[in-house]
Formats: structure tokens, sequence, C-alpha cells
């Protein structure tokens, strides 16, 4: 058993924990191209676990639910969030298979391109959900992405007791009866477009028309410099973006997703949670890295407004 037991988490995430490789570039390669980079950055990472440090960061009591391996990566990222306090009791340490590990290049404008490898994340299963439904069941908000087996997204959702918040990330196709369990659903523009059937959105208006043809109760579209758009019952409303220069983008989108749970937990409504989730996501690409860019209320305070209406 790792770290100690909160009792009755705010946000429950149940999902991956990957120690991130990263490696700065002049600029991202193209197919078949090598290109030179600095020296190699090690920083604990993996949608889930980020999300979890991201909301455990702002103040809200997390537990984590997910799987390491029993090496010396499994053992760095259990550290990680016991260090933001994240009660990690419900992460399983499994031997034989390595721990997630995710290969990042970011370029000098802050893009990146990712591939990650699950190991020990592919091995999550309901039985390890049902081990945890009792933080699931109390938690306010349960915090879910897509880089652990789907069956395992499925429990977790279906053993919730509060809002279920899912990030459709990495995206594949979303079986009907976990979308029914899902009250906001958070893509991005590729995740939308995937998701939706259509293009790329570039615009805040076909971003708003693709969105329109997902089943959810809710959804919640991150459009990185545009901000994000909020879509409930037929309604839509556009939260603009905080004007920052990134440095690196790498965990904005967990952040955001980590800022969203933080603020549906303290009893904000939708839109008002997702302004919170823009800044949150703003504030993290200020600094490079995954968990080590996550802000602090402090580092939010420091922003500028918003651009816009």
């Amino acid at each position: 058993m790792q770290g100690a037991v909160a009792a009755d988490p705010e946000v429950a995430v149940v999902g991956s924990l990957n120690l991130d490789l990263v490696v700065r570039v002049a600029r991202l390669p193209g197919p078949g191209e090598t290109v030179s980079g600095d020296d190699v950055f090690r920083n604990p990472g993996g949608k889930g676990a980020n999300q979890a440090v991201a909301a455990a960061r702002l103040g809200r009591r997390v537990a984590m639910v997910g799987r390491v391996g029993d090496d010396a990566a499994g053992r760095e990222l259990l550290g990680s969030l016991e260090a933001d306090a994240v009660d990690t009791s419900r992460v399983r340490v499994v031997a034989g298979v390595p721990s997630g590990i995710a290969l990042i290049t970011v370029s000098e404008d802050g893009e990146n391109q990712i591939v990650v490898s699950p190991g020990a994340n592919a091995r999550l299963t309901p039985d390890d959900v049902g081990q945890a439904g009792a933080a699931l069941g109390a938690a306010t908000v349960t915090l879910l992405q897509l880089e652990v087996p789907l069956e395992a997204v499925a429990a977790a959702a279906r053993a919730a007791g509060g809002t279920v918040v899912l990030n459709p990330a990495p995206v594949r196709d979303l079986p009907e009866e976990l979308v029914a369990e899902v009250d906001v659903l958070v893509p991005n523009r590729v995740e939308l477009a995937q998701l939706a059937g259509g293009a790329e959105p570039g615009t805040v208006a076909e971003a708003t028309r693709l969105a329109g043809r997902l089943p959810a109760r809710a959804v919640v579209v991150t459009l990185g410099a545009d901000g994000c758009l909020v879509i409930v019952g037929g309604d839509t409303v556009h939260v603009p973006a905080v004007p920052v220069r990134a440095v690196d983008t790498t965990a904005a989108g967990d952040a955001f997703c980590g800022g969203l749970a933080d603020a549906l937990a303290g009893g904000a409504t939708l839109e008002d949670a997702a302004r919170r989730a823009v800044r949150v996501a703003a504030a993290s690409c200020l600094r490079p890295g995954a968990q080590a860019s996550l802000p602090t209320p402090g580092d939010l305070q420091a922003l500028p407004e918003p651009a816009g209406p």
C-alpha cells in the first residue's frame, strides 16, 4: 500500500501514470526526419497522474487509481504524486511489466509530439477499479481519460457517485453505455473532429457546429489559444483564452481538466469552472514539463485577464 489514505476524496482520478522523457528541439521533425535536440529531461507524467496533481496542487483532496511497474520509474511516479499529497493507496504496483513511458519532443514555439508506451497502465482492470469503489462513490468529481483500458474507464464511470468528467484522449470510439454515464465530455479540437466525424475545426463557429453532434449531456471543447467552448442543452458559451507566451504546452490539456475538476468539486457552475480551467491551462504553459509545470493558486493570480469576450 502506498501513501496515506485520504478520507472522502473530493476528486478521484482513474487513469495513467507515465514517466515523461522530454527533449527540446528547434522544430519538430517531419516523417522520416532526424533532428538534434537538447539534453533529455525526466518528468513524472501520464494524463491521469497529471490531472490528479493539477487538482491537488490547487488544494483539492485527490485519490489516484492506476497501476505502475515494480521498477525505478514506478517508484518515481508514486513519489511525485505523494509529494503533492495525492492519495496513492489505490495505485497497484505490479511485477514483470514496466511502468508507462512517454517520449516527448517540444519545439521552440511550445508545440509537442508525444509517443506513449503504456506498460502497466494497459493492465488496469475493472477489478482494480472495484477495489477503489468507496473512493469513487465518495468523490464529488471523478476524472477519467483513455490511456488505460476502456473496460476500466467504463467501470469507473459506473462506480462514480459524483460528477463524471471524461477527457477522451487518446481519442477512440466511445460506447454509448459509457457516454450515458458521463456528465461532462472534454475533447480538444482533434478529438472533437474524430468523435463528431468531421474535419478539424479551424474556427470557434466550426467547433460549435461539431460539438452539437455529440450525444453527451455537456461538452467542454478546449481550443488552445482560442480558449474553450461550453455546450449545455444546445446553449454555447465561448470562454476566451488568457494571453501568455507559451514555453511548453505539454500539460495544458491535463491542467485544464484538473482545473475543471477542482472548480466543479468546489461547487462552481460548468461555465465558471471552464473559466477557471482556462487560467490553469494558461499558467501551465509558462514552465517546461508536465507535472513540473502545473500551477498553484498563487500562479493563477499572477496571470493577465482573458483576451476579450
